[in-house]
């Protein structure tokens, strides 16, 4: 799809930086924004009642949940390999073809009835996961990817409660609930189709990138293990905490309705939407940020910082709430802003740092995929775990004892990656000054073990 020279190629690599930024900003936020629209209106629907699985009644919904992050977890795990090795000339096809299976997905999801459902969305999934990958690899690598990674993190922040705010308006104006989804996800099939056109039309990084932020490059699977084991004591932590993240982000997501409610707040489409525009500022003004640190260890320190703080809120807002020092609505706020603090950076800001901080020639697409595969897998767990181990507790109870959980749990496990990474950054630094000293040529980027 990526032509060698194309007119706005062209144009893109002569333009003010602004521009250039400006543009492909617009395009990764539209692209991962439309994602959205075939992956959550879905969970807006009530899908009351129970179907029976293996011998057991279970909710339909919960299940439909299950199934669909099932489907997302298994992409994740494919995706470790698909998005490490995939060629930028191939990735605007396979982002076409991804989305294209997923509708296709919904469609069934709307002739079928229960409980075919569950598989409809357990294929739904399993090609969206591989999205954020494909798209970030577009962005990645730039001087200005920091820039770049915020503006399109910034599209689940808000798109998530958009489209549900869309699907509930579906509902409102007579679409079943079977169909709502398929029906959301063409309103915005041609966005995605645009978007994705524009993101392959954007000129490779140029020598200044690859001077600041390290050459990228498909990661074979000897590659892959080298780097993982290199550095296994700080990602341990990083993809365990992300384990944590990732359920407790699922299970505000796919459960807001239900919290919502609880909270006094029935019937009301628009908080979806409402509640997440002051989060998605403040964390991309947060991320905005570190495009003006050039030294990559200090804006791995800084990235640290930002995610710590996060997780810290997360506690601090949940003990406040309780004590009804904040009102409910400031609290689910406070709450949402301190996950995606801690959250985002995983998918275009952290991971693209820590190569370029340690020299290491690869791709952040490798490590963005594995932690999200375990971090999803974490979410599946956390759903199995509310529903048949606490399966009397309210969403709103069970929701505010995760908040405590999350908050202290990966606040420690970020303590012991900032430590980790500041003592292989630091011996990175050293030998580079042995090699100056040493009148060694340090022209190509060095793989550090």
């Amino acid at each position: 799809m990526q032509d060698k020279k194309s007119r706005i190629t062209s144009w893109l690599e002569n333009v003010h930086p602004v521009i250039f930024n400006t543009y492909a900003i617009i395009a990764a936020f539209s692209a991962y924004f439309a994602m959205y629209a075939f992956r959550k209106p879905f969970s807006v629907g009530k899908f009351d009642g129970v179907v029976d699985i293996f011998g057991m009644a279970m909710d339909y919904k919960v299940i439909l949940i299950i199934s669909q992050v099932l489907g997302y977890t298994l992409s994740k795990f494919l995706g470790i390999k698909v998005v490490s090795e995939t060629k930028g000339s191939r990735r605007g096809i396979t982002l076409l073809a991804l989305i294209v299976f997923a509708e296709l997905a919904l469609l069934m999801f709307g002739f079928l009835p229960r409980p075919w459902g569950i598989l409809c969305l357990f294929l739904n999934g399993l090609p969206l996961g591989m999205v954020w990958g494909m798209l970030f690899g577009f962005l990645e690598g730039r001087k200005t990817s920091e820039l770049l990674g915020a503006g399109m993190s910034a599209s689940y922040i808000l798109a998530s409660g958009v489209v549900k705010s869309v699907g509930k308006n579906n509902i409102n104006m007579g679409i079943s609930e079977q169909w709502m989804p398929f029906a959301t996800g063409m309103m915005f099939l041609p966005v995605f189709f645009i978007a994705v056109y524009l993101l392959t039309k954007l000129p490779k990084p140029n020598k200044e990138d690859v001077a600041l932020k390290v050459k990228r490059a498909p990661m074979n699977g000897s590659d892959r293990w080298e780097f993982f084991k290199t550095y296994s004591k700080g990602l341990i932590p990083l993809t365990f905490l992300y384990m944590l993240l990732t359920a407790f982000r699922d299970f505000r997501d796919n459960f807001a309705r239900e919290i919502w409610d609880s909270l006094g707040f029935q019937g009301k489409a628009s908080i979806y939407t409402l509640s997440e525009i002051p989060i998605i500022v403040i964390v991309l003004l947060s991320l905005a940020l570190l495009f003006l640190i050039k030294d990559n260890k200090k804006a791995m320190r800084f990235i640290h910082y930002i995610m710590i703080t996060g997780t810290v809120l997360i506690g601090v807002s949940t003990l406040a709430f309780q004590m009804e020092m904040i009102g409910p609505a400031t609290w689910m706020i406070l709450v949402g802003l301190g996950l995606y603090l801690g959250y985002v950076p995983y998918g275009c800001v952290l991971f693209d740092r820590l190569i370029a901080a340690v020299g290491f020639v690869g791709t952040a697409g490798f490590m963005i995929y594995m932690t999200d595969a375990f971090g999803y897998l974490g979410s599946v767990g956390l759903m199995l775990f509310k529903t048949f181990g606490n399966p009397d507790i309210s969403w709103l109870d069970f929701f505010i004892k995760l908040s405590y959980a999350t908050s202290i749990l990966c606040t420690s496990c970020f303590l012991v990656s900032y430590l980790y990474f500041e003592y292989k950054v630091s011996k990175v630094n050293t030998r580079t000054k042995h090699d100056q000293n040493s009148d060694q040529d340090t022209d190509e980027p060095e793989v550090l073990a």
